[in-house]
């Protein structure tokens, strides 16, 4: 059995203990706290941007995430050293926040500035939005504006998987001709391979804002944006390996 790097038995130990407090103190309290909120919420706070990485939404996903760290993380870090494997895992974690924010704006922006041309100040929608409630008077297409720009106002995320698939990235890079294969298609496909086609399908399915497995709340563009962010440094780092200066971080 691969042993468990030192940087690698930490971050589990701290995504455990978070589940933990999540169970213990109250999952609306401890997501109210740690998990990430849209950035025009009043429940967003800054340290939601690192919070939010170590957060998860049930056992499974827990489970899922902490065992592709351990299977992934422990051979990348064993070649790159602590630093540097935090670095990147880090570093996919904000990658995969800027990605889905983006697509999230994306799409609340334009139902945003519907109502402000309808008539409403911004001060006026944030309220009503913070209120989950329209006001009298509005029209029918005015509510369906604020119905879906709360979907989004309201929208949370938890979990590592940004900065997994950073990882995973990473891995590729290091060692291409590696097999991999996904646990509900147990078919071994090489790392160079595997990982360009499992970025397709996440772009295609949060395109479509679907998922594999049926629900509509996974962040397919947190995954996207982790491992390009993670995938671009790794490949950065191994076209200049022979640069003194390659590991100033």
């Amino acid at each position: 059995m691969m042993r468990i790097s030192d940087t690698v038995k930490h971050l589990l130990i701290i995504n455990v203990l978070m589940f933990i407090g999540t169970l213990a103190i109250g999952g609306t309290t401890f997501y109210d706290w740690f998990a990430m909120h849209f950035p025009k919420s009043e429940s967003f706070n800054y340290w939601q941007i690192i919070t939010h990485m170590f957060m998860h939404g049930g056992l499974m996903h827990l489970a899922l995430n902490m065992f592709g760290l351990w299977m992934f993380g422990t051979p990348v870090e064993q070649v790159l050293g602590s630093n540097r494997f935090l670095f990147i895992y880090f570093s996919a974690g904000l990658g995969a926040l800027a990605l889905q924010l983006g697509e999230y704006y994306f799409r609340f922006l334009p139902h945003f500035n519907d109502l402000v041309a309808s008539g409403y100040s911004k001060t006026e929608i944030l309220e009503m939005l913070s209120k989950a409630r329209g006001v009298d008077g509005m029209t029918s297409v005015q509510h369906q504006y604020l119905q879906e720009a709360y979907y989004l106002y309201s929208v949370t995320m938890v979990g590592a998987s940004g900065c997994l698939m950073g990882i995973l990235a990473a891995f590729g890079i290091m060692n291409p001709e590696a097999r991999l294969m996904l646990i509900f298609l147990p078919i071994p496909v090489k790392a160079k391979y595997f990982i360009p086609a499992l970025l397709i399908i996440e772009t295609i399915l949060g395109l479509k804002g679907q998922s594999i497995f049926g629900g509509a709340n996974i962040a397919h563009f947190a995954h996207v944006g982790g491992a390009i962010t993670g995938g671009f440094i790794m490949w950065y780092w191994k076209k200049t390996q022979f640069n003194k200066n390659r590991w100033d971080l």
